[in-house]
């Protein structure tokens, strides 16, 4: 075990996760948009998103020689994640926001089955993530409508 770059690979999600959300905060008044239900409070969002940026880099450290295919995959991903909270929370585009995070949840999938392929464990540790995300989507969505 490399536990430097098991370091680094749990880093780097957290890390732009951490400075996404700094970016975001002051911009963010959810609590003032009418909420779709199954709203949770929000302080649940970073809590949860910190361990789903862990999980994604323990994922990504498991890969056994990831292929050019993973890192894009893994990195875009990562990419479309970071830009839909400046969407969503910085822009106020809900309905784009919307559409946006459905590319991520189909980049997800995809990544799902391509870490699968490659290291079984990778793929299962993904899992949470795609179901947050798919949450994320059916809150963005009500927020869109009821907004």
């Amino acid at each position: 075990m490399n536990k430097f770059k098991l370091f680094i690979d749990i880093l780097i999600p957290v890390a732009i996760g951490g400075i996404v959300g700094f970016i975001i905060n002051p911009y963010i008044d959810y609590n003032s948009l009418v909420q779709p239900p199954l709203s949770p409070p929000s302080i649940v969002f970073p809590i949860v998103w910190t361990i789903l940026y862990v999980l994604m880099g323990i994922s990504y450290y498991l890969l056994k020689n990831p292929s050019k295919k993973e890192k894009i995959i893994y990195f875009v991903q990562l990419g479309v994640n970071a830009l839909w909270s400046l969407f969503f929370f910085i822009g106020k585009f809900y309905l784009f926001s919307f559409i946006w995070i459905i590319l991520l949840d189909v980049l997800v999938i995809f990544m799902i089955g391509i870490f699968y392929q490659n290291s079984k464990i990778s793929g299962y540790l993904q899992i949470p993530y795609l179901i947050w995300i798919l949450f994320a989507t059916y809150l963005n969505l009500g927020i869109y409508v009821l907004n």
